[in-house]
């Protein structure tokens, strides 16, 4: 989804950093191989999570949603060297997939991999997390901060994706979409959240920051 003109949306990407090659490699083989590619973060998103992430420089990131892992190896390249990214996945079909891209990159030994519901995975991680990214079923949305917030520190962030749905968000919500439910209450509490201070940005499908005060 594009909230300015395509043209000017092309001239945006264009004078944005370049896709690595191995993210290229990734994204081609998950247009040609998966189904739903279009689930992944995408060039120019995945270097604003690249971006962040080096400015935030975490040095433990927890990921609830991998895919094909392209958002994880992009949110990996502003790791710490001793850090540890914890990605989750209910499919278990693309641990392989995923597997061979993440060893391919400088950061194989640092992501580390959890298949399951992330409301089962969450809750067994013994770990202080400075960056958390949420890009899973949104219908859980809600259920995830909850998890996650004993979790973070002051000035940890928590970024949200498809926090706009397609323009979902605005309109009459009809009685069985419960993802979009789902995503106007998420969207409530991230800015009513006494704990969260939260920036809605108008980019790709929505993409929220949040902090922890």
């Amino acid at each position: 989804m594009h909230f300015i003109p395509e043209k000017l949306d092309d001239y945006v990407v264009a004078h944005s950093q370049t896709e690595p090659e191995l993210l290229q490699k990734l994204s081609r083989e998950t247009w040609q191989k998966v189904l739903a590619p279009r689930m992944l973060s995408g060039h120019f998103q995945g270097r604003i999570l690249s971006m962040l992430s080096k400015l935030i420089n975490p040095k433990n990131i927890l990921e609830i949603g991998t895919y094909t892992g392209y958002s994880a190896l992009c949110l990996a390249e502003g790791i710490q060297k001793e850090g540890e990214l914890h990605t989750i996945d209910t499919n278990e079909e693309l641990y392989d997939f995923q597997r061979k891209y993440f060893d391919k990159s400088d950061y194989g030994n640092q992501i580390i991999q959890h298949i399951g519901k992330a409301s089962e995975v969450i809750p067994t991680l013994n770990i202080t997390f400075d960056l958390v990214f949420i890009d899973a079923d949104k219908q859980n949305y809600p259920k995830y901060l909850e998890l996650i917030l004993p979790k973070l520190q002051k000035g940890s962030v928590i970024l949200s994706d498809n926090v706009l749905w397609s323009g979902k968000v605005l309109e009459p919500i009809s009685e069985n979409d419960k993802d979009t439910k789902s995503l106007v209450l998420y969207n409530k509490l991230m800015n009513e959240h006494p704990m969260l201070e939260t920036v809605l940005l108008p980019i790709r499908d929505g993409l929220t920051i949040s902090r922890v005060k």
